[in-house]
């Protein structure tokens, strides 16, 4: 199992479009991947899940996978949160 920590770094938090960026990231890896929020932890895979994390700016989170492809899925998912989503950063 690969655990990394980041830190969101856009102004608006994880919305839709960063759930959905984020879930179809994770879809193309075999590994299980998870994101954990203040122990709440949710399959990357559902962009739902993603929601109900309710992760807004400067939230820490904890990013997981388990499978063969582990450490290419976190340092994807990774990517994406270090670039902001591509979004107005704080």
């Amino acid at each position: 199992m690969v655990e990394v920590e980041t830190t969101i770094k856009n102004r608006a938090g994880i919305h839709a479009r960063p759930s959905a960026l984020i879930a179809q990231t994770a879809i193309k890896y075999a590994s299980r991947i998870y994101l954990e929020k203040n122990g709440n932890k949710i399959n990357a895979k559902s962009i739902m899940g993603i929601i109900t994390l309710a992760a807004s700016f400067g939230s820490v989170i904890k990013i997981s996978a388990e499978g063969p492809d582990e450490q290419e899925a976190v340092n994807a998912i990774k990517a994406l949160f270090d670039s902001g989503f591509n979004e107005e950063l704080g």
